[in-house]
């Protein structure tokens, strides 16, 4: 048990030490930049652009039905991090003394006091993958080989502006892409799954009268 808590206890400090280091690497230019990438108002043209094309290039029906699980990962990936966050109750970065003694810059209000695990990497990392996975019911290979690392570069900046701004450890950040992985990959599933089994074919077309072979 001792051994155990030996290991856990390295796990944190080392968790500690790494925010640190990552919110130290810094010149005035990036801090406004990490400001924005925190801000979640900012990125609602992104999630309009993309409920937009998978309504352009999977139709109306299968768009809508995309659209829906990603917004209900959102939902799923908020609910649960809040859950989490009160369950195990550990401060944020800014609100820890001993953090703000040895150096933490905050560029942004310090908010509520617990952290673990971070919403915005869950949700942007839960965006990601159920935006990828539904385009590629959708579209051509070609537009994912371009899409699929724009918009997972944009998870990974706006995650790690978390570490910047000062309301995020590193484990936080990691657990928070890991939780949104996982709940966007039940919920795409999930979507699939409904889709194949019962809506496609309400909304296939039906053959009309005398289409039949004679």
């Amino acid at each position: 048990m001792n051994e155990l808590t030996g290991i856990w206890s390295s796990i944190v400090d080392a968790d500690r030490a790494a925010t640190l280091f990552i919110n130290s690497l810094h010149v005035p230019f990036t801090d406004s930049i990490w400001q924005f990438m925190s801000e979640r108002i900012v990125w609602a043209p992104l999630y309009l652009a993309i409920a937009v094309l998978l309504i352009l290039k999977g139709g109306w029906r299968r768009g809508v039905s995309t659209i829906i699980s990603i917004a209900l990962i959102v939902v799923a990936c908020d609910q649960f991090s809040n859950l989490i966050k009160h369950m195990v109750e550990r401060l944020r970065p800014c609100w820890d003394d001993d953090m703000l003694r040895n150096g933490l810059r905050i560029l942004e209000g310090r908010g509520g006091k617990f952290g673990f695990f971070s919403a915005h990497a869950a949700n942007c990392f839960g965006v990601a993958f159920g935006s990828v996975a539904s385009f590629r019911f959708v579209a051509a290979l070609r537009f994912l080989r371009i899409f699929s690392p724009c918009i997972y570069t944009w998870a990974f900046l706006v995650s790690v502006s978390r570490i910047f701004v000062g309301k995020h450890f590193l484990g936080d950040v990691l657990v928070g892409a890991m939780a949104g992985l996982a709940i966007a990959y039940v919920m795409v599933s999930l979507e699939k799954y409904i889709w194949d089994r019962w809506i496609r074919e309400l909304v296939s077309p039906s053959p009309s009268p005398g289409s039949g072979t004679p």
